[in-house]
């Protein structure tokens, strides 16, 4: 229960380097990965994490071998975190930017592709705010993956 079959500085290496890898790889597939998530995204959500389970821990099962993973990425959190809070460019790298879907009734098509938004999405946007599309000044996809919806004057 409490030794380790491995040293406590591969516990480290082991978390920070899959953490380093899944916030890569999220980040790579867009902010509809991050945002409102559909039980398709829960799904894959759960079962990386149970996928990258083992690999964190080298097979090892104790308590503090979990605890050296879990402290190990909780830290590796704050630290990015904190760092990205201070500088607006690593901030842009990891959060991304706000996306513009359509202006002034029109929508972007490309660019509702290229950031996997269908029209249905769009259109519960436009309900939630009770607005048509003829309504719209701005159509953004935020970089927590929602959609603002701003109506002309």
């Amino acid at each position: 229960m409490f030794s380790l079959d491995l040293p406590w500085w591969e516990f480290v290496l082991r978390g920070a380097a899959v953490y380093l890898v899944l916030l890569v790889a999220v980040r790579i597939s867009g902010k509809r990965t991050i945002g409102q998530f559909t039980p398709f995204d829960l799904l894959v959500v759960v079962l990386l994490s149970e996928a990258v389970g083992g690999s964190m821990s080298g097979g090892d099962e104790s308590l503090v071998g979990g605890l050296i993973v879990a402290f190990t990425l909780l830290s590796l959190n704050v630290l990015i975190s904190f760092t990205a809070s201070r500088s607006v460019r690593l901030e842009n790298i990891l959060e991304g930017e706000e996306v513009l879907l359509g202006r002034n009734g029109k929508l972007f098509e490309k660019v509702m592709k290229r950031h996997r938004i269908g029209r249905n999405e769009i259109d519960r946007v436009l309900h939630a705010n009770n607005m048509s599309l003829e309504d719209i000044d701005m159509l953004i996809l935020e970089t927590d993956g929602s959609i603002n919806a701003t109506k002309k004057k």
